[in-house]
């Protein structure tokens, strides 16, 4: 009985504790959520608008690294005109809300990561504790380069491509863009690259359980290659090589990446 109790006020103590981490990322998201929302002007005329301006960083680079490469104008992309519908009166007011939520959250992935090792520190022994230290460091990381990585390049290629696309050179079908449709792209895009970027720290944790080995990535490699051209191709907005390959080329590092931390895996399980 004695000892019964014991552990379940031992698990009770663990369910306190964690409460109280998820209360500190949670305040700490809702303190960057609201600091957005305060400056809105910010947020999207510079921030979430940004691709729909003529100067934007990424058009400007891009056209003067094709010129310097001597492709001339392929790879320089003109805006539409960016005018945005919305199709309900309380639909910016919501919008508002959930992208200073949405960045909220981005701002505060190192300190949820790092509320997270907390928790799970006093478990881990102390051959542990510093692996444990970098994964907050590298993941954090990690997610906030494919964040800047779909920001950049790849929501700005993949929505001039799509908006720009016709069914047909009749004219008849126009695209009038809603702000709904663009936020959902943009927020999509970035969310799904951070995520995408955590491809090394997924692929470490499978090693470890035994699910991956560098030498099945390295023997699939190819198949690899051809599925990143493949969505290279897709999302950039001409057809041309130089194009898909800025593109192509991070997702292709970032897949010898993690068939470098697989190896490291395998040969640390080795040592031990």
């Amino acid at each position: 009985m004695a000892n019964n109790a014991q552990s379940e006020m031992s698990f009770m103590q663990h369910l306190d504790a964690l409460r109280w981490h998820l209360v500190r990322s949670a305040i700490a998201i809702f303190v960057f959520a609201i600091g957005l929302f305060l400056f809105n002007n910010f947020l999207f005329d510079t921030v979430i608008f940004g691709p729909l301006k003529q100067d934007f960083i990424s058009y400007r680079v891009l056209c003067s690294l094709g010129h310097k490469i001597g492709a001339g104008d392929v790879m320089c992309m003109t805006v539409r005109d960016p005018h945005l519908q919305t199709l309900s009166a309380s639909e910016q007011f919501f919008t508002h809300m959930w992208i200073a939520l949405l960045g909220g959250i981005i701002i505060a992935v190192p300190y949820v990561l790092y509320e997270l090792w907390k928790f799970i520190k006093p478990a881990l022994k102390d051959s542990e504790s510093s692996p444990a230290k970098w994964f907050v460091v590298v993941a954090s990381a990690l997610f906030l380069v494919g964040i800047l990585f779909g920001y950049f390049l790849l929501f700005p290629m993949s929505y001039n491509f799509l908006i720009n696309y016709q069914l047909s050179d009749s004219g008849i079908v126009q695209t009038n863009n809603t702000l709904d449709d663009y936020i959902s792209l943009i927020s999509t895009m970035t969310l799904v690259s951070g995520i995408v970027f955590e491809l090394p720290i997924l692929v470490y944790f499978l090693t470890k359980l035994g699910m991956l080995s560098p030498e099945f990535m390295r023997k699939y490699r190819k198949y690899a290659v051809v599925v990143i051209l493949v969505v290279a191709a897709i999302i950039t907005p001409s057809p041309d090589v130089t194009s898909q390959m800025v593109v192509a080329i991070p997702m292709y590092l970032l897949y010898e990446i993690s068939i470098f931390v697989s190896a490291y895996v395998v040969n640390k399980k080795r040592a031990a």
